[in-house]
């Protein structure tokens, strides 16, 4: 308010939200303003409008100002993987891998890139291919992985989720978070100049997260890294000048991943269950087929292989047959 030209003009990039991402929006003082204008972007496929859910958390029983109260013009736009423009802003867009419907932000203006990954779980227990050496892109084991790698590539700066150490994941497994060690390793393979570990464990206190910081600088040294590694911290500020636009991250316009459709396998025994990821997938705009066994679902993806399957990991195996079955998608 203090430093910005009026009326003030910005862009809000929320990676989902999860209340303790935007529980902060009602007290950001410039949308109260009057000639401010923001355009707030989050992820499609919550099951809720962006405005329905940041009004949800405004409501006059949890807070003072409704969001139809707030001064400023707000426009709202639900994104999908893909590239996006705003104000001559380059966006790239990646979902990431947690609970809720999240996205990675690519950034890339004046010459500088940065990438913002909260929250993410890594695909895989191991990052590296036991045959390869570590420390290379090439040698990620997981697709899902080099992926997220390659969204970062050569980035200027990485803000990525760090939230774990390795002694703490094996508990928090699947709450869609990772560890530093695996943020640091998977930054410096993709050639990250800066990296911004953040979203501490609220049980980390500042002499633990020092501690943290120090073992990330050790995990540079060993991989034989340029990487400048650090904790992020409240005020902290850094300023990034280039000439040249750092390499973009690209990808096919015919993937259906980018669109946001997917033709979604659901391999389920439990009725009521193939129903409720039904129900949510068709509305954020997917094709979906369901099967109740592993045998039904060989015949489907033989048919027509699928984009994605998800797949019940404890079903059991249809009454008709024995022994155990697996599923491949090609």
């Amino acid at each position: 308010m203090a430093s910005e030209p009026k009326p003030i003009h910005g862009n809000i990039l929320l990676g989902h939200t999860h209340w303790d991402h935007i529980q902060g929006f009602p007290f950001f003082e410039p949308v109260f303003m009057r000639g401010n204008r923001f355009t707030v972007c989050g992820p499609q496929g919550a099951g809720r409008s962006l405005a329905d859910v940041l009004a949800g958390q405004m409501q006059y029983t949890y807070f003072p100002v409704e969001l139809r109260q707030l001064g400023a013009q707000i426009e709202y736009r639900e994104w999908v993987e893909g590239e996006y423009e705003l104000d001559g802003i380059r966006i790239t867009t990646q979902f990431l891998n947690h609970p809720a419907v999240t996205l990675g932000y690519r950034v890339e203006a004046d010459g500088v890139s940065l990438v913002y990954l909260c929250d993410h779980e890594p695909y895989w227990e191991k990052l590296w291919r036991s045959d390869a050496e570590p420390g290379k892109l090439e040698s990620i084991l997981h697709a899902g992985d080099l992926r997220y790698a390659a969204f970062m590539q050569d980035a200027d700066v990485v803000i990525q989720d760090a939230q774990y150490t390795s002694e703490e994941y094996p508990a928090k497994k699947n709450w869609g978070h990772g560890t530093y060690s695996f943020a640091v390793q998977i930054a410096a393979a993709a050639n990250v100049k800066r990296l911004f570990l953040t979203h501490h464990d609220p049980y980390h206190d500042d002499a633990f997260i020092s501690r943290i910081e120090e073992k990330a600088h050790e995990i540079v040294a060993l991989l034989g890294s340029p990487m400048n590694v650090s904790c992020a911290f409240e005020g902290c500020e850094e300023c990034y000048e280039r000439e040249v636009f750092s390499r973009p991250i690209s990808a096919p316009s015919h993937d259906p991943v980018l669109e946001g459709r997917l033709r979604v396998l659901v391999v389920n025994d439990d009725e009521d269950l193939r129903a409720l990821a039904r129900e949510s997938l068709i509305r954020g705009g997917h094709q979906v087929t369901e099967a109740r066994d592993g045998a039904e679902a060989l015949e489907l993806v033989d048919q027509d292989t699928p984009d994605l399957v998800l797949l019940d990991l404890n079903m059991p195996p249809p009454r008709r047959t024995t022994g155990r079955f697996s599923l491949r998608v090609r």
